[in-house]
């Protein structure tokens, strides 16, 4: 019953009674959620910040996935100095630490990562194969996208559904990182697995311009 609480708070952003609950029993957040994740974590996903702020007065220790998520760059350097394996270690869902700070737009946390050599091109291991660059571009991360792409990032990296960043891109209409694909060697032909091209899926869009350019290039 007080793990269901405790999910129920975060979800909902009481941390109030959130407070009082962990109080009495701590110890629920050294157990996963129904999620399969960490209780800091799922606030993490829920973005409730005042519930991450509560949680982590509670807490002496967190997780490498933690402190990216939460955008602790600082706590994430001491880890990597204390144990540099842990650097593109999969989290409980499926995840690297790139991927998360990617997810979460900590562009501070990213820069460290990658500065730090994490391997850009780890896909999810949860059945979607999503790479930190997918990621980066889903969330219109532009200043992201372009460190993974300096950092070596595989430009034609397919997702779950045969989706590219290109396809991405195409589909935002962000010209801006459709040109450093192309540039960097992007596959225009590639296509979903439902037979959509990238100009394609601009055009589905209303993105009439680029969907030219794309068909042309």
């Amino acid at each position: 019953m007080s793990a269901q609480m405790l999910e129920e708070y975060i979800e909902t952003g009481n941390h109030h009674d959130l407070e009082i609950l962990l109080r009495n029993s701590p110890h629920l957040l050294r157990e996963n959620t129904s999620h399969h994740i960490s209780p800091l974590l799922l606030a993490c996903y829920y973005h409730k910040e005042n519930v991450i702020k509560t949680i982590l007065g509670h807490l002496t220790t967190i997780t490498i996935h933690e402190a990216a998520a939460i955008g602790l760059a600082t706590h994430v350097e001491a880890m990597l100095k204390q144990k540099p394996e842990v650097i593109d270690e999969i989290s409980s869902h499926g995840f690297t630490p790139l991927s998360i700070a990617t997810h979460f737009g900590k562009d501070e946390v990213v820069r460290l990562l990658l500065a730090k050599k994490a391997d850009p091109n780890i896909p999810s291991q949860n059945g979607y194969q999503i790479y930190p660059l997918h990621t980066a571009l889903t969330g219109q991360y532009d200043i992201i996208s372009k460190m993974l792409i300096e950092a070596g990032a595989d430009i034609n990296a397919v997702q779950n559904a045969n989706i590219t960043p290109l396809h991405l891109a195409a589909q935002q209409g962000n010209i801006d990182l459709i040109i450093i694909l192309l540039e960097n060697g992007a596959d225009i032909a590639t296509q979903t697995s439902t037979g959509q091209t990238a100009s394609e899926l601009a055009m589905e869009k209303g993105h009439k311009e680029i969907a030219e350019i794309l068909a042309l290039h």
